[in-house]
């Protein structure tokens, strides 16, 4: 009996040694393919484009032969016809992306700032090539093996190829914008007719063959499984979200068990880009709005810094005076937001990792907004620290449409950890319930609100921050003009991550990525700058689905949880969107004004003219209108509402780089004929080409076309001289693979030709929205520090001097 079982033991043990013995076989294997993988990735980094391309060709080439030779059967014909499409089309990009390539330095912010959406587009296109080129020598190298995975890599081989393809298209499309515009130029600058072929044209590109297979791959490797989380999660939703539109809701069960999105990616990607095509900009509010479910916001949360003081608060619609800046014995009147809806409260979260003098009081407790049972994180502590002498004032980005500061909170923890301030991060009314200008009225509130009661929020006020990513970065910049406007104290700096500068529908480089954008379609940028500018004409005839409850789905969501587990539902949770929601307006202040009106007479209206008055004690936003409109002719009178608001361009902008500036510029793009100023988009492309259309048929992109879009307040790109000189020192992190790229570098040199103190960093290879991924990766938390660093040279810094003019 002992044999026996000594006998079955033994096989055992040599069942389970062969077993680990294949494990770590498969294991070598599995790291020797990913160092060959990413040595192959090293070589191609360092190939010259030419090369590259050269290399590519002659792999095509090989294994074109290859299965040529293979017989009649399908699979070898297609696998032929796919290396035969590589070698074209690899052959008809090299010299396009050449041509942009040597004239990009042209459009750098400075030698040692290199990056623009030329740039951008060319490292695309190379990392299209990088991965065509190792595919194409992993397929010679395996071709013969019985354990070639034919199917596979015919799939993976012809979706890279359609993504080629339409990256050549693009590159064509660059080079109709550097003919079109003029020199150092990278916004499209036809006539807004022409603007609109243009986008028109170019939104009929298939998009699907970016959004499967080729998801991300010009990003760091690090974002790919989370963009393809994403991606399922967004196609799930959107599925369910057309079924439910009567006022059921989106189940979380139909997010998650959508199973054939993530087996297919071919499926996935022409789903992806039917959404985003066809859906709504509410669609987008609810979907970008999941993440301040109070399971997922709560999830977030344990994984950020712990501080000692998160409150939301409601500052109360109350008008006070604000001490003018170059006379503190006159003041300013600063009013309630009234634009829209007349005047409410302003939402601000206050968050500071030391309880602080001051953030105790009763004042302030009087101010708290309860959130429920995690709104207060108020910890008691043996003492209080001292009040700060800095501050940051932060205002998120979400589209203008989407988000609150509870979305951005767990990077915000972790910057209040880090710099040792307090901050307070501004939640602002959204489009489209909400249009310009009442955002840009509320933050300015809110600003002008915590530099007068700073010492509530535990901090001296002696260096004040703007921070704001995205359309908050817009909103800084806007502040900062109308705070100048105004008269009153402007922050000491600003930092402002991959912000939005140019709201104007246009075409630049940069804004050609978004045809690859998983995070940026350019339709679903143009819903939200439509909604944001009052332009949303979609009819909704149940306004009650228009506006997202984010507190009663919280408790809808609680419940159903409960529920679900109660009964063992196989759904968890029932319901991420709560379409029937109302949003309300407490208008505690009675006010005989419009309710619809400018964001204020005086915006616009320039303070020093009223300085020397020695008979006013106080100054009210009537008295600078009309102190200002007599002032100078410089600047632009404007009325921001849109029945007020005049057709006319803002005056003495001069954004870029005239051709007397610019010799070598002129000469370069001098080269493209006359003729080809003149085409159509269609006629971009050379005879032979036709890149892939978009299978979801015409389309209805929402091309911006109201005046109200070129308003300073609204772009501040196309903001004056006079107004850009009033800002502060502007710190500007952008990404280069953002299609908001071009606004960030060209807003740098319009502050560098003025000779303000500017600086732009520009991180690689990561995707816009990287302040909400801080916590995803390596990349991601390196610019993040990169963010905090700049916030940290405001405070401990005092401004720097003037750069030289360009």
């Amino acid at each position: 009996m002992e044999s026996v079982w000594g006998t079955g033991a033994a096989r055992a043990d040599g069942a389970l040694a062969s077993k680990r013995a294949k494990e770590d076989s498969k294991s070598r294997s599995r790291r020797r393919w990913r160092k060959s993988k990413t040595k192959a990735s090293r070589l191609t980094q360092n190939m010259d484009l030419r090369t590259m391309t050269q290399s590519l060709v002659t792999l095509a080439e090989d294994n074109m032969a290859f299965f040529s030779s293979q017989g009649p059967g399908e699979t070898a014909r297609r696998l032929s016809g796919v290396f035969a499409g590589i070698r074209e089309q690899a052959l008809g990009l090299e010299p396009a992306l050449g041509r942009l390539l040597s004239v990009a330095h042209l459009f750098d912010l400075d030698a040692e700032t290199p990056a623009n959406g030329y740039r951008s587009l060319v490292h695309t296109a190379r990392c299209c090539l990088a991965h065509l080129l190792h595919k194409s020598r992993y397929v010679a190298s395996n071709r013969r093996s019985i354990f070639f995975r034919t199917s596979h890599n015919l799939a993976e081989l012809e979706a890279y190829l359609v993504a080629l393809t339409q990256l050549r298209a693009l590159a064509y499309y660059a080079q109709r914008l550097l003919a079109t515009n003029r020199p150092g130029g990278l916004f499209f600058e036809g006539d807004e007719g022409l603007i609109a072929e243009f986008l028109r044209e170019y939104v009929t590109l298939h998009k699907g063959c970016f959004y499967g297979r080729c998801l991300g791959f010009q990003f760091t490797p690090a974002i790919r499984p989370f963009l393809q989380t994403i991606s399922i999660g967004l196609v799930s939703f959107g599925e369910h979200y057309k079924r439910n539109e009567t006022g059921l809701g989106v189940t979380a069960s139909s997010l998650f068990t959508s199973g054939r999105f993530a087996i297919d990616p071919e499926l996935r990607g022409a789903e992806f880009e039917r959404i985003i095509q066809n859906l709504d900009v509410h669609f987008w509010k609810a979907f970008w709005n999941i993440t301040e479910i109070e399971v997922l916001s709560s999830l977030a949360n344990m994984a950020s810094a712990t501080v000692r003081v998160s409150r939301l608060l409601s500052l109360p619609p109350e008008a006070f005076e604000m001490p003018l800046t170059a006379d503190p014995k006159l003041t300013v009147t600063i009013s309630p937001p009234l634009a829209h809806s007349g005047p409410g409260p302003v939402l601000v979260r206050l968050i500071s990792y030391d309880l602080r003098e001051g953030q105790d009081s009763e004042e302030l407790s009087s101010l708290v907004k309860s959130e429920g049972p995690r709104s207060l994180e108020l910890r008691p502590r043996p003492q209080q620290a001292p009040r700060s002498q800095s501050l940051v004032v932060h205002i998120h980005g979400g589209g203008f449409v989407a988000q609150t500061s509870k979305s951005h909170e767990p990077y915000l923890k972790s910057w209040a950890q880090e710099l040792g301030v307090p901050i307070v991060s501004i939640d602002y009314s959204l489009a489209p319930e909400a249009p310009f200008p009442r955002a840009l009225e509320e933050c300015f509130y809110a600003y002008c609100w915590a530099v007068k009661h700073c010492a509530l929020l535990g901090s001296t006020g002696e260096r004040i921050c703007l921070a704001g990513d995205s359309a908050g970065g817009n909103l800084c910049f806007t502040v900062s003009l109308r705070a100048a406007a105004y008269g009153v104290r402007v922050p000491d700096g600003i930092m402002a991550a991959y912000p939005a500068t140019m709201l104007q529908s246009t075409a630049s480089p940069s804004r050609l990525l978004s045809l690859m954008d998983p995070l940026l379609p350019l339709s679903v940028l143009t819903k939200c700058v439509s909604a944001y500018a009052g332009g949303e004409t979609e009819d909704r005839s149940d306004s009650d689905q228009k506006a997202l409850g984010m507190m009663g789905l919280v408790r809808r969501d609680t419940a159903l949880l409960f529920r679900d587990l109660r009964l063992g539902a196989s759904s968890w949770l029932h319901s991420f969107l709560d379409l029937s929601g109302h949003k309300s307006h407490t208008n505690s202040v009675p006010t005989a004004e419009p309710m619809r009106r400018s964001v204020s007479e005086a915006a616009l209206a320039q303070p020093e003219g009223l300085l020397g008055t020695d008979s006013l004690k106080s100054l009210t936003l009537h008295d600078l209108s009309l102190k200002g409109s007599s002032d100078t002719s410089e600047t632009p009178e404007l009325s921001l509402s849109a029945e007020t608001l005049g057709s006319s361009t803002p005056s003495n902008v001069n954004f870029l780089v005239g051709p007397e500036e610019a010799p070598e510029e002129a000469a370069k793009t001098q080269e493209l004929s006359a003729k080809d100023r003149g085409c159509g988009a269609r006629a971009a492309f050379p005879e032979g080409f036709h890149p892939r259309r978009s299978s979801q048929g015409c389309t209805w992109m929402p091309v911006c076309s109201s005046p109200i879009v070129k308003n300073p307040f609204m772009s501040p790109l196309l903001a004056s001289d006079s107004m850009l000189q009033s800002l502060p020192p502007v710190h500007i992190v952008a990404c280069a693979l953002d299609p908001m790229l071009d606004d960030s570098v060209m807003f740098a040199r319009r502050l560098r030709g003025l000779g303000k103190p500017v600086t732009l960093r520009v991180v690689e290879d990561l995707p816009h929205g990287f302040l909400s991924l801080a916590a995803l990766c390596r990349e991601t938390r390196h610019a993040a520090a990169l963010c905090v660093e700049r916030i940290r040279l405001v405070l401990t810094q005092p401004a720097a001097p003037s750069s030289p003019p360009l």
